[in-house]
């Protein structure tokens, strides 16, 4: 039986990038082959539209100080969505303990799922090994 990965919806071709565009990526049908995929958008999770305003951390620009209320999470108009992106992060954690994930696969250069994002900061915290993809 193949490990199970949480892997950011979008690079399984979902449509759920804050632009509604669908990337152009084969990394699902590279990966399929060695794992299990279940697919997560933490910023749908936490009931952001898509498409949406880009989001960006404020302060630190560091997704654990969101988690500790050291910084927030806010659109391109300037909207707090931190409590979405919190939401998000959660539901992302709740879905890899369900499925005993121990691996992720996730966005790059997102304000939930890039390095400094808050749903890698929740399961890196969790223990939850994280690969970033382009």
């Amino acid at each position: 039986m193949k490990e199970k990965v949480l892997v950011s919806a979008c690079l399984c071709r979902k449509k759920c990038r804050y632009d509604g565009k669908v990337l152009d990526a084969k990394f699902k049908e590279s990966i399929g082959k060695f794992y299990r995929i279940i697919p997560v958008c933490p910023e749908q999770s936490g009931n952001l539209p898509t498409p949406r305003k880009k989001s960006f951390i404020t302060d630190s620009k560091n997704g654990r100080d969101v988690l500790i209320g050291r910084a927030k999470v806010v659109n391109e108009e300037g909207k707090d969505v931190t409590k979405n992106f919190i939401k998000g992060a959660k539901t992302a954690l709740e879905l890899a303990l369900k499925h005993k994930i121990k691996k992720a696969f996730l966005k790059s250069r997102s304000p939930s799922c890039g390095e400094k994002g808050v749903t890698s900061a929740l399961l890196k915290k969790s223990g939850i090994k994280i690969e970033w993809v382009d």
